[in-house]
């Protein structure tokens, strides 16, 4: 085998194994999601991709929006919520997360990636 051979070997490798390691942190995140949002919202009246739409239309950037609900998420407030006021006064204001950073970082990562329209309109 010449170098160049060896070379594009070492680097199929590699790729692989990214791509391993790339499938094992989504499915983490699917597992962290499905856990601790999706069983929840599924049992209310309003759907995560309302939630997601919501705050994208408050807001409009994918960091502004992460940063938004990670910040919500550890210390939900009536005043900093996108849920309707009628939501609230009813259901009132969910408990803080017990999610640790990097867990809520991966779920919120794969929301984002569940519900986004960007890249995906033609």
């Amino acid at each position: 085998m010449g170098r160049v051979s060896i070379f594009l070997l070492l680097v199929q490798c590699l790729g692989s194994l990214n791509a391993k390691e790339n499938l094992h942190t989504q499915s983490q995140a699917a597992l962290i999601y499905h856990q601790n949002c999706l069983q929840c919202h599924q049992k209310l009246s309003f759907n995560l991709k309302q939630v997601y739409f919501d705050y994208l239309l408050k807001y409009s950037s994918e960091k502004a929006v992460k940063l938004a609900l990670i910040d919500y998420l550890k210390a939900p407030n009536k005043d900093t919520s996108v849920m309707p006021k009628e939501y609230i006064r009813r259901f009132g204001v969910k408990k803080p997360t017990s999610l640790t950073d990097q867990e809520l970082e991966k779920a919120i990562d794969y929301y984002w990636k569940r519900y986004t329209v960007f890249g995906k309109l033609k």
